[in-house]
Order: C-alpha cells, then structure tokens, then sequence
C-alpha cells in the first residue's frame, strides 16, 4: 500500500508562537491548512449540494462513523465506491470514531458508566442509554432504541469500510461533571483503546493493500487537567498515529492553555485536529496555539435557526425588523447566497419554513467560517496573524463587548 499521507509545513510563527500553515497530502486532495472542515453527520451537509459547498470554499467533509452504521451501513457505503464516491464529493474526507456520539445521543435514557456488567444488566432498559466496560461501549439507537455495542475493532472496521482518507481512533467521551479519579479511568481505558485502533486499523490495511491510504488519527482526552493532557500527549505522540484529534470536555475559558499543553507534547511535524470547534475567537485561540483543522455542525445548524454571520457579529434574520429589508444578507461577503437573494426573501422563507432557507443560511455561513480560517492562514504566511486576530475579534464581538 503506498502511502499518499503526509503534512508539510511551510510557514511559522516561530518558536513562542506555534501557529503554522501547512498542507495536508491525502490520496484525494490536499487540504491547506489552518483549514475549518464541514461535518457532513450523515454523509452530506443538511439542505446543501456537494457543489455548492465546494463553490463556498471547502477543501475536506467530515462524517459521522456512528450515524452511517446505524444507516444506510457502512458496508452499504464500502460497496457503494467510499465515502467520497458515495456522497459524491472529489475531495478529502473525514469520519469520526463514534465514540462521541455512543456516549452522549441519550435520546432520553440516562447515561451509565459502570465496570460491572452485572449492575447493567440490572438496570431498566428505560433508563439505560449507554454502558462502558473496558472493551467498549453497550448504547440505545437515537432511531429506535435498539442495543449495540462499540469497540475499537468495531469503529475500526466500519471506519476502514467508509474509507475516508482521515479517521479517528475510538475513545471514551468524559465531561466536566466527571470527578477526576474517572478522568483517570477513563483515559487510561482511552490509552488501551487507542493500542487496539492502531493494531486493528492496520491490520485491515494489510488485508486490503489496494486500498487508497487512510491515515489514522489519536483522540486525546483528559479534560482541563494539565497532567492528563500532556500525558495523554505523551503515549498517543509516541503510537503509530498520522495525526491528531485534540477532544472531551474544555472549559472555554482555558481552551488555549489545553490546546497548548497538548500541541508542546506531540509531534510538530503531524497535524493537530481541534473536534467540534467554529466559534471564531476559539479558532484564533487555537490556531496560536498549533491547531490545524477544525470541525463543528455549529454553521449550518445556527444557520437554519436564522442566525448569520457577519463580521459585526451574528444577527437573527428571523427577526420582525429584517421583514422589509432588501438589502444582502451580509454587505461584506461574496457568497451565492450574499450576491443573489436579500435579508428580507430568507426572512420570508425561514419564517415559512422552506427548505430553501436552511440552504442559504448554511451557505452562507459555511462559506463565513471557512474564508475566516482561510484568511488566518494567509495572515500566518505574511506574519500578520496577530493584528488579524485583533482587529478581527474587535470587530465581530464589538455589540457582545459594548
């Protein structure tokens, strides 16, 4: 198997500052970075074209391994060309593990996390959503309520037969209510789960040596814990990983410290994924500390809930005073959605309900975030990402600070 995976840096900040922009080299495209990557959960992003989000700047797509299992299968997918040829989308693409979604869908059950599989067992059915042991995961379908069980091989497998050109080791998802003796726990079975994704992940490569490359990416957890991180830091930089996926719970107002204990412990020459991050003054905080990629539903799905950004910060084109207003949804952008329609049209169709509104919005937005990192790069190469940051946060958060 030959492998078309590999990350070039080709600009820095320097030594104190650990922002860097690079390309990612994978069998279907580069992706320069810092680049901010749309999830696409069930193999498309909600009421958008793959061409329209081309056209709106986009390089990679990321997937959901758990919501592709449950449908349409990840076998159906495999036989269906991969992910790319699936969905029809020529580019890079991502699947996460499902370990987040295993262990946070409730759909109403109650979360248990236990070592004794006897105590599950003995727990109602109506109360149980998931259960840990030290192999994976016991959870209920979000769809209808039927068991299934997750392990490293598992999400190894369903993630080898989507084929994207980056996946995501399986993990345990902790939050911050969680006391920090399970922090423990649970990263150290995160540490055993992590040896499992690298061994079965590679042994299907073996098997399947035709196959187009697919890099493998450790998740790393520990929440706001500095020992954790740069622990947890330590062993996965040290395993047979391509990449990185910094994850769990961070409390925002530290999310750069995180970020930076982590990026110091691993190694600089692999990229550095930040999971379920878009708000911008996190973007910035953590491309200054040495993240690489980004991902996060947020864009689209504020978007059909009538939110738009801008760079003076987000409005509510839902709101009554927008019913009347003719001008762009937003004066500063370019975007399909920006050069044909007005504020007061996607009024009209958000408060109706029509489809097509949910289609501009996330255009729009998805487009937003993406130039936004996209300039944060370019400001990287020229050495201007600090006055960019500045001006840039004073701007959009200007009402929010006033």
């Amino acid at each position: 198997m030959m492998k078309k995976f590999n990350f070039e840096i080709e600009h820095s900040l320097g030594e104190t500052h650990l922002a860097r922009a690079g390309v990612i080299h994978t069998a279907h495209g580069d992706i320069k970075t810092p680049a901010f990557i749309p999830v696409g959960t069930q193999a498309t992003i909600k009421a958008v074209t793959v061409e329209q989000i081309r056209e709106s700047g986009a390089q990679a797509v990321l997937a959901n391994a758990y919501h592709l299992y449950l449908r349409p299968g990840s076998a159906l997918v495999e036989k269906g060309g991969g992910l790319s040829k699936f969905m029809n989308w020529n580019g890079p693409t991502f699947t996460d593990s499902g370990g987040f979604q295993v262990l946070s869908m409730g759909s109403g059950y109650k979360k248990v996390i236990s070592m004794d599989a006897e105590a599950s067992e003995n727990t109602p059915k109506s109360k149980r959503y998931a259960f840990v042991d030290d192999d994976g995961v016991n959870f209920k379908s979000h769809l209808d309520g039927s068991m299934h069980r997750f392990t490293p091989e598992v999400s190894m497998k369903i993630q080898h037969q989507l084929g994207a050109d980056i996946s995501f080791a399986f993990d345990e998802l902790t939050s911050l209510a969680d006391p920090h003796d399970y922090q423990i726990e649970a990263l150290g079975r995160t540490h055993r789960w992590a040896d499992r994704s690298v061994t079965e992940f590679r042994r299907l490569q073996q098997l399947n040596p035709a196959r187009e490359y697919q890099a493998l990416f450790g998740v790393l957890q520990g929440a706001n814990y500095e020992e954790l991180r740069r622990e947890t830091s330590k062993r996965l930089g040290s395993m047979d990983f391509d990449g990185f996926g910094i994850g769990g719970a961070i409390e925002k107002s530290q999310l750069g410290e995180i970020v930076r204990w982590c990026t110091e412990e691993l190694p600089a020459d692999k990229p550095k994924h930040l999971l379920g991050i878009s708000e911008p003054d996190d973007m910035f905080e953590a491309v200054a500390n040495g993240v690489d990629t980004f991902d996060c539903v947020s864009p689209t799905r504020v978007g059909r809930n009538g939110a738009a950004y801008t760079l003076n910060g987000r409005f509510n084109v839902k709101a009554a005073r927008y019913k009347e207003d003719f001008s762009q949804l937003d004066p500063d952008c370019d975007c399909y959605t920006c050069t044909n329609y007005t504020r007061a049209y996607i009024n009209h169709l958000l408060r109706a309900k029509e489809v097509l509104g949910y289609t501009l919005m996330s255009i729009h937005n998805e487009a937003f975030i993406i130039r936004l990192v996209a300039d944060m790069r370019a400001s990287i190469i020229d050495g201007t990402f600090e006055e960019l940051r500045k001006s840039w946060l004073e701007r959009y958060y200007a009402l929010k600070n006033s």
